[in-house]
């Protein structure tokens, strides 16, 4: 085997570049040669020679990596100590942080398995190394609800603005003629509420409500000594049956109208793609305008109020060949809450354009 041809014939890019640019200005062999030999044409040669002008420092070849230090007699010794008093590779890490010894869980880790220790089972809370745990809320009761005067800290005070509103409305009426879920502990119109909190504070959903479940002032505001916990503000909306919605509406509409809130003429029509990721094959696909494409996802039809920027009409889980149906609902729904069909129905849905219809006067 002739090792020359290692060099003269190398494979990789970036080696070819090297060797041609070391014949070029090192051994000053002529542009024309060294293009042939290495398979350059004279121009990329130069501009190859350019671009190393300009960055003189660029690097050719990687820097070997480093053996990974490994750990000290001493140390292997006290992880191997630590793990035979039940402590997981987590509860090891921050046992030799405390000593001033970094190693991380993977780092434990692989001492333990180079050691012959297998994974630890999954322990009991009392069987755990006493350390700082998570608090554990209580289970949220509106019985337990405590209205003696106090102080607290909350970061929902911003809430308390919107209860004059909502006794106004008679929210608590207005959800109870809605036959929605609810029980002794957790009554329907609390439930609401709590979901109404998390809706009015910003963005935050109820997949995040974990991180304030001790906040005293949200529960205060849903009238319950703790906030329902992830779990039940989840599944909530799947224990509402779909007739419960019009329901809700045509109330929820009647109590805002008793306010004297007034009403647009126009209105913005749209159908929104709810994306879904589960595998029911009945599941239709619907386009998505946010990723400009089709795919499996709930059907949801929205009306705005046009000058005065709120919802007033909307429906989900719809099937393709209803949505124009869906619209003339909303026009029936309008006339029948009001009295007199809606003046100007703007659509910018899924067909991407806007489409005005005025109705005859």
């Amino acid at each position: 085997m002739d090792l020359a041809q290692i060099f003269l014939a190398p494979k990789s890019a970036t080696h070819r570049q090297y060797e041609a640019l070391r014949a070029y200005f090192v051994d000053r062999i002529p542009a024309a040669d060294v293009a042939a030999r290495f398979g350059y044409t004279v121009g990329s040669l130069h501009q190859l020679a350019h671009q190393l002008r300009l960055d003189p420092a660029r690097q050719f070849f990687a820097e070997p990596r480093r053996p990974g230090a490994k750990a000290s007699e001493a140390v292997q010794q006290q992880i191997v100590q630590l793990r035979k008093q039940n402590q997981s590779i987590h509860d090891i890490s921050q046992a030799l942080k405390k000593e001033g010894v970094r190693r991380s869980p993977a780092a434990v880790a692989a001492v333990l398995q180079q050691e012959g220790f297998a994974k630890l089972p999954r322990r009991r809370d009392d069987e755990r190394p006493t350390g700082t745990k998570p608090t554990a809320a209580d289970t949220a009761d509106a019985r337990a609800l405590s209205l003696e005067p106090r102080t607290i800290r909350t970061k929902f005070g911003g809430l308390f603005l919107f209860l004059p509103a909502l006794v106004k409305l008679g929210f608590d009426r207005v959800i109870g003629k809605c036959d929605l879920p609810g029980t002794r502990m957790l009554p329907a119109a609390h439930a609401v509420r709590s979901l109404l909190a998390l809706k009015l504070f910003g963005t935050q959903r109820h997949t995040h409500v974990m991180s304030a479940v001790l906040d005293e002032g949200l529960a205060l505001f849903a009238g319950l000594n703790v906030i329902p916990k992830r779990s039940f503000l989840t599944e909530y909306s799947c224990r509402i049956a779909p007739d419960r919605y019009p329901r809700l509406m045509r109330h929820w509409f009647d109590a805002m109208s008793r306010l004297g809130l007034e009403h647009g003429s126009s209105f913005d029509l749209d159908f929104h793609t709810i994306p879904f990721h589960g595998e029911d094959a009945l599941v239709e696909k619907h386009y998505v305008s946010k990723r400009s494409r089709r795919q499996k996802g709930i059907l949801a039809f929205l009306a705005q109020d046009g000058e005065k920027r709120f919802f007033c009409y909307a429906n989900s889980d719809l099937r393709k060949d209803q949505q124009d149906d869906e619209i003339l609902q909303f026009v029936r729904f309008w006339k029948q809450r009001t009295g007199k069909l809606p003046e100007e129905l703007i659509f910018a849905g899924i067909i991407h354009q806007r489409i005005a219809y005025r109705r005859r006067m």
